[in-house]
């Protein structure tokens, strides 16, 4: 089908975030291992909540993005403007981002106190709001990586909240588990997995051009999972983020987390999930729009 096409009449722009997971989906896109069906694809990266921010406020233009990565928690405030592709999204079953702190401590102790977030748009602080109500955040960027343990060691802060792989690495620096939301959120939702970030794509695109999109972007990610070991040695070979100490076993491990068949394509109890994080959400007070997630095909 790609052969005869007319190539669209410029690239789509894919915006997507440093982690690990990212790049592993787009790998097979950007690698030139699979038909892009007569479209042409350019990337950028940054990190969680830059993407949030620019998805919320990105105008029309030629470095706009056609897709970008957001946190579930930000897709209730760019609904209006995009729908979220059925594939791509990072799902977390019975596991998820992490609170540490300097010692055992109870997640209720925290009430008050201050705990380092990667973001007041992503999707870890939504739940861990809604586990914990009272609490003051202090946003701590998760690159550079080590950031994030440097705080709760200097004091600056009682916990923090690690997502992305920092979530693998908080023995090997130091600090305990206070608690893992993903798996509090199973617990609170009677089982359910929890949808963390996922990819948006702009509704403005068109119906026909979403949809030739969203089938080139599962076809990277269905390559990716067949070649497994080739994604993964061409990621450890072009990781230039060194603080972060990924090798084989690490990053194996963090794929098998965020890269699999949820992946692929959202199953029904993710759907589910979505709509009970926003419900979730709204009765809170922390999600103003009454939205549900409306996938592209």
């Amino acid at each position: 089908m790609g052969q005869g096409m007319q190539a669209s009449p410029r690239p789509i722009r894919l915006s997507f975030s440093p982690d690990s997971d990212d790049i592993f989906m787009f790998w097979a896109l950007l690698s030139g291992k699979v038909d892009a069906e007569g479209l042409t694809f350019v990337a950028d990266r940054a990190d969680t909540e830059t993407l949030n921010a620019r998805a919320e406020t990105d105008d029309a233009g030629p470095a706009q993005a056609d897709v970008i990565a957001v946190s579930i928690a930000q897709y209730a405030r760019v609904a209006k403007d995009h729908l979220l592709l059925p594939h791509g999204m990072s799902v977390g079953r019975g596991y998820g981002p992490v609170v540490v702190a300097l010692e055992d401590r109870s997640l209720a102790s925290l009430a008050g106190k201050r705990i380092g977030v990667p973001g007041l748009r992503t999707t870890a602080y939504l739940v861990l709001r809604l586990l914990l109500a009272e609490f003051t955040p202090v946003v701590v960027p998760i690159a550079p990586y080590a950031r994030s343990f440097e705080v709760v060691r200097a004091g600056e802060v009682d916990a923090a909240l690690l997502i992305h792989e920092g979530r693998l690495f908080y023995e090997r620096e130091g600090t305990r588990k206070v608690v893992d939301i993903g798996e509090a959120w199973a617990e609170a939702t009677g089982g359910l997995p929890l949808p963390l970030g996922g990819n948006a794509i702009r509704r403005d695109l068109g119906p026909a051009l979403v949809e030739k999109v969203s089938r080139v972007c599962r076809t990277s990610i269905r390559w990716a999972l067949d070649h497994k070991d080739e994604v993964a040695r061409a990621l450890l070979a072009a990781e230039t983020r060194q603080d972060v100490g990924l090798d084989r076993a690490s990053l194996d491990r963090y794929l098998a987390m965020y890269a699999n068949v949820d992946t692929l394509d959202a199953p029904a109890d993710v759907r589910r999930a979505l709509d009970e994080l926003f419900a979730r959400g709204r009765a809170a007070g922390l999600i103003s729009n009454d939205v549900r997630a409306e996938l592209a095909p």
